[in-house]
């Protein structure tokens, strides 16, 4: 088991990088370049990837269960106790870093490199000279679908550490509730 103390941390942890990567990746939306890339998306690991692993261990070791009872019944993968409202708003805001990935997917024209001193771009074998200013907003798209995968994962990671952490208060399951025991 996880000790409720570092549970907590971890929950901070991923809180401070789901609000870490939503600043940079809102700035780069705007144009606005906050962080260089490996500090931003560093900074954004360091801060997530702890807590998902807590958060998914946690929930394994609390529910012990293979899959959910319904794949489209939201209900079924989300542990009994815990509020409709909070999947609810976790749903919103993994949508928002998903939109945000697939808005800088949209952008990308391929892989922004410097080869003798000029910016091009690499797609597919095909070299294209260009400009300062794009391969700029080529790196920007870059950093923003790193910052939204990361975003994205911290989501999971508070949501599960939440879960994991509010437990303890959660009434007893009815009879289509696991429970904690395995599903059939």
């Amino acid at each position: 088991m996880i000790p409720h103390r570092l549970l907590v941390v971890f929950s901070a942890m991923c809180s401070a990088g789901m609000a870490w990567a939503a600043v940079l990746s809102a700035g780069l939306l705007a144009g606005v370049r906050l962080a260089p890339t490996p500090v931003a998306v560093g900074v954004a690991a360091v801060l997530t990837v702890p807590g998902v692993i807590a958060g998914v261990l946690g929930n394994r070791w609390y529910y012990r269960t293979t899959r959910p009872r319904s794949p489209w019944s939201l209900t079924t993968w989300v542990p009994p106790h815990v509020p409709h409202w909070a999947s609810m708003l976790a749903g919103v805001i993994f949508f928002g870093f998903w939109l945000s990935v697939v808005v800088a997917f949209a952008g990308l024209n391929g892989n922004a490199e410097m080869r003798d001193g000029q910016y091009v771009l690499d797609h597919n074998g095909r070299i294209t000279v260009i400009n300062q200013a794009d391969y700029e907003r080529q790196l920007d798209h870059e950093q923003q679908i790193s910052l939204g995968v990361l975003g994205a994962l911290a989501v999971g990671g508070v949501f599960m550490t939440g879960a994991v952490l509010t437990h303890h208060a959660a009434p007893e399951p009815t009879h289509t509730q696991s429970a904690g025991l395995p599903l059939a």
